[in-house]
């Protein structure tokens, strides 16, 4: 099929460039380079593995042990061609580039036969002058992608030191996502191809490389300093045009041959301001810049975002307590949220659908913030337009993880480029909250046998590269506070903050990785935790679809495979045991596993919650997957959301009532996330597991706007005798009445393990009822039923809630939402619904 030339059509950095240019994107070919085979098709973007899976060359990678038969995929090169017309009137222009976006990663590029140029770095752009190269009618390009896998290495054996690494393929040695060799929740798919944009773009005058602003704020004013870094072709006098909302400016600039950076300023009156979400709405403003025969096109959030890093008042020791606190427009925020990982090892399954379906998912369940974890890449465009859109903030982590790096002048000289590249691309999306460093590179100093035997040299080595990261931010960026390593103490402290609750930001992985209970969170007071976790299974659905059935089972080879954390799933086992009375079948393996995960998690967010302001963040381990996988993820490959998720829709909700665990007492917090006052009206309801009332305690307590307020403490023999206690739990409910607003919260304690719990063998009933649109599903119980839990099989789509607990005389109704092009009527909705619940689990 022929591309059609157009008059703007490249997606450049945040928007649209509009010159005379040519979309390479569509139908391309791909071969083994050292074998003679047909050519296979591939759709650029896109990736090998695809192609390959499509044309039933190799096997699909996720299912089964699949992944150990398609390693040589990585090891091999791969030609990746296409033909395309050049119309006389692209060739009539004064120059003619090719650009690339996010090529993966080593490829020598030829037209019609001519080397163009080649790429090295996936988080770099490369734009090559091609003019000379092309020709009216048809012409052929070809990509010539090397294994990365021998890239990294080759480099290896020529590294004058070793240089140590939790990750595989000797990726540390290459720039390249480092999860792509594996990781201990991910797949080896050492990915291949162009995973961006390739476009030609052809003009007489100037090309707009990047457009980027710095915001001053004032009382009803905003003042916009727009900045551009032009390429231009021809020295001369042009008109400037810069458009923020119904404000525009105009100017004429002088043009140099050659690299160009120009500025204008906007002001704006009385800005409706960008907001995270749950604090206001996320006002966007049309931007567009206009300059000779370019274009520029993106929306704009007017906020202002601060990271408050300070000393404890009064605190005098040697390593006083500081501050990890977000304000944005002058409002302290408490971040709740998850890290994320790239959404599929094969990035032609990185879709604009995806992102939409894994962000909205996190906004729903009430989160603010995500981190874009460093071992992953750079995302997309779409994935920061929707983090703009819906309001999330992004912590966003420079990619190097888990690993010690080199630090010679080529490998500096790469990081420095992308760098460039990325900072000029991404600053102006108003979600970005923060550029760190690394993650855990710090602590990985302490990880390997050469680093500590030889710590100097290490810590030099460590210390050429963070400072290539900091002078970067200087230069590109110096609007946002450059976070030098998660986790760590602060700018200009790199203290190792693993252990260490009382400064910076803390990675709490005692209960996963010591295989600690989960009162262990307790023990630590983190000012911000940007990342803990805890495992689980995936639920059946996902599970059939990367085993046969006579493989599911805990320890059959291919679900075993399914675990890439050494260990895990014997801790998972471990934990189940510890916790609940053993399962009597597979899927309650299953189903239990998610109730666990959910378990710690709420344990530790609710907990820290309580702290604030002492604590002002939770982010846990971690939103997604990329392939079909246990882990910690609290949404499932595919999209869908595990008990953690529900859960986390509730711990993370904005008014909130927490039961918290001290010595033999109870305490019983509200929070209030909203910026306005609210009268808690609680009740603390001692029931049996039978579901008879033997204790209630009402009170009333006003809570401050953004706070926690403890409401009592109460000793647990309040609530009866030991031997009473074995038999009772207590349900929490709160209406919390804001703003003119009321809600109902509800939470449950427990006083034993729920395997030391005589659960009522609770009936539910179900009722189904379809109301316009929507689909209804009511639920009564006749005993107390907890983590109840609705599923549809092999179907897309979430209920308005699930895993709660259900008692009996408070029917409950959920609503559930379809997603995608979902095949499933309304009455096969009816007859395929599954209800279960703890109790359910076992005899």
């Amino acid at each position: 099929m022929k591309n059609l030339v157009f008059a703007i059509c490249a997606l450049m950095t945040f928007g649209l460039h509009a010159l005379e240019g040519m979309d390479l994107s569509g139908p391309w070919t791909v071969k083994q380079a050292d074998t003679s085979d047909a050519p296979l098709p591939i759709t650029i973007p896109g990736d090998v593995h695809t192609a390959l899976v499509q044309a039933k060359r190799i096997p699909d990678p996720y299912f089964g042990r699949n992944e150990e038969k398609i390693q040589w995929v990585g090891e091999k090169d791969w030609l990746v061609e296409r033909t395309f017309d050049v119309t006389a009137e692209l060739l009539s222009k004064k120059e003619v580039v090719l650009q690339l976006e996010h090529v993966d990663t080593f490829c020598a590029i030829t037209i019609n036969g001519h080397a163009v140029g080649e790429t090295g770095n996936r988080f770099r752009r490369y734009t090559f002058d091609v003019k000379k190269y092309l020709k009216e009618g048809k012409n052929t390009i070809v990509g010539h992608f090397k294994s990365a896998e021998k890239v990294g290495l080759a480099r290896k054996t020529q590294s004058p030191f070793p240089i140590p690494s939790n990750a595989f393929k000797d990726i540390q040695f290459i720039r390249k996502p480092a999860c792509n060799g594996g990781w201990d929740w991910g797949i080896s798919l050492m990915s291949i191809g162009f995973a961006g944009k390739v476009s030609l773009l052809g003009y007489d005058c100037a090309r707009i490389d990047y457009v980027y602003s710095a915001q001053q704020h004032q009382p009803g004013r905003c003042t916009i300093d727009v900045t551009l870094d032009v390429t231009c072709v021809q020295a001369g006098e042009q008109k400037l045009c810069v458009r923020i909302g119904d404000v525009e400016t105009t100017s004429t600039v002088k043009l140099a041959e050659g690299q160009n950076k120009l500025t204008s300023r906007v002001i704006v009156e009385n800005p409706e301001l960008w907001w995270p979400n749950g604090e206001g709405k996320q006002h966007l403003y049309p931007m567009t810049v206009k300059l000779a025969d370019a274009t520029f096109s993106r929306k704009l959030g007017l906020r202002k975002i601060e990271v408050i890093n300070q000393k404890d008042a009064n605190d005098t020791s040697k390593s006083p307590g500081m501050s990890m606190t977000f304000r944005v427009n002058g409002v302290d925020i408490f971040c709740k949220g998850a890290n994320w990982i790239p959404c599929d090892a094969m990035f032609s399954g990185q879709t604009p659908e995806r992102y939409r379906d894994l962000l909205t998912s996190a906004c729903a369940a009430n989160m603010n913030m995500v981190r874009l974890w460093g071992g992953g890449q750079f995302e997309d465009d779409t994935f920061y337009q929707l983090c703009d859109e819906l309001g999330l903030l992004i912590w966003h982590d420079f990619m190097f993880s888990c690993s010690l790096y080199p630090s010679d002048k080529a490998f500096l000289a790469e990081v420095e480029a992308e760098l460039a590249h990325q900072i000029r691309r991404l600053r102006d999306y108003a979600s970005i909250a923060l550029w760190c460093g690394d993650n855990e590179c710090i602590g990985a100093l302490t990880w390997y046998k050469e680093s500590k035997e030889n710590r100097d040299l290490y810590l030099i080595n460590y210390d050429r590269l963070s400072r290539v990261l900091g002078e970067s931010i200087e230069r590109y960026d110096p609007t946002r506070t450059f976070w030098p390593s998660s986790p760590c103490a602060g700018p200009g402290d790199f203290s190792d903050m693993w252990h260490a609750d009382h400064r910076g930001d803390m990675h709490y992985w005692t209960v996963w990785h010591e295989n600690k209970d989960f009162s262990a969170f307790y023990d630590v007071k983190p000012r911000f935790c940007s990342e803990f976790g805890f495992q689980s299974f995936s639920s059946p659905d996902v599970v059939s679809t990367f085993t046969s059935p006579g493989q599911r089972n805990p320890t059959a080879p291919d679900f075993e495979h399914h675990q890439k954390n050494l260990g895990g799933n014997a801790r998972i086992m471990e934990t189940m045991a510890r916790y609940f009375r053993f399962p009597e079948g597979f899927e309650q393996v299953l189903y239990l596993s998610q109730v666990q995960q959910a378990l710690a998690i709420k344990t530790a967010a609710e907990g820290w919650r309580r702290l604030q302001p002492r604590c002002m963040g939770t982010l846990y381990w971690q939103l997604n997957d990329n392939w079909p996988v246990a882990s910690w993820s609290s949404i499932e490959y595919g999209g869908k959301w595990k008990h953690l998720h529900y859960q986390a829709k509730r711990f993370y909700a904005p008014a909130a009532i927490v039961a918290v665990p001290v010595g033999q007492t109870n305490e019983i917090w509200a929070i209030n996330d909203y910026g306005y006052p609210m009268t808690a009206e609680v009740k603390l309801d001692c029931l049996t597991f039978e579901g008879q009332s033997m204790k209630s305690i009402n009170l009333t307590k006003e809570v401050a706007p953004r706070s926690a307020l403890l409401l009592g403490t109460y000793p647990a023999s309040t609530f009866g005798s030991e031997a009473d206690r074995e038999s009772r739990f207590v349900s929490l409910e709160m209406k919390a009445k804001v703003n003119g607003q009321t809600q109902t919260c509800r939470n449950d304690f427990f006083f034993n393990t729920f395997k030391k719990c005589e659960l009522g063998d609770a009936t539910v009933t179900v009722k189904t009822e379809k109301r316009g649109n929507e689909w209804l599903v009511t639920l009564t119980t006749d005993k107390p039923a907890f983590f109840v839990w609705l599923n549809v099989p092999q179907v897309r789509g979430e209920f308005s809630d699930n895993s709660f607990t259900l008692l009996p005389g408070k029917p409950i109704t959920l609503s559930y939402c379809p997603k995608g092009d979902n095949p499933l009527s309304y009455e096969a909705f009816c007859k395929q619904l599954s209800v279960t619940h703890l109790r359910k689990t076992y005899r």
